[in-house]
């Protein structure tokens, strides 16, 4: 898997997110959810069809590719665990996701599993994305 920029990350998160919550997801959905312009998503959907990432059909549906899921489904994993682990520690949960939100992407993925199996060793079994 090739390593793409952070708000690339963000991106995909999104999407996935989106689509288990409405079962769709269009350029105007994602800017919403992220408090963006239109204009900058279609920018960033560009990018992301170009590197293989997302498909968009003839009505706007946006779809993650194979390639795509992928990297949506490790930030989600690891935004869902660092935001229950900081939670867990006493951070208020908002704050717990905010910074989550940051962790997740600077974390190596030895380190990430590493905290996982502590988490997970604490809490008995792992968390289910969704």
């Amino acid at each position: 898997m090739k390593k793409i920029q952070e708000s690339a990350e963000n991106y995909l998160e999104t999407i996935l997110i989106l689509q288990h919550r409405k079962g769709f997801v269009r350029s105007i959905d994602i800017a919403a959810e992220l408090e963006f312009s239109k204009p900058s998503v279609s920018v960033a959907m560009k990018h992301l069809r170009e590197r293989g990432c997302i498909t968009v059909d003839g009505n706007g549906c946006i779809q993650l590719t194979g390639q795509g899921l992928a990297i949506a489904e490790k930030v989600y994993e690891r935004h869902l665990l660092f935001t229950r682990w900081l939670t867990s520690l006493g951070v208020d949960p908002e704050q717990a996701a905010e910074d989550a939100c940051r962790m997740e992407h600077v974390v190596s993925e030895e380190t990430f599993r590493a905290i996982q199996r502590h988490v997970d060793g604490q809490a008995g079994t792992p968390q289910e994305l969704f």
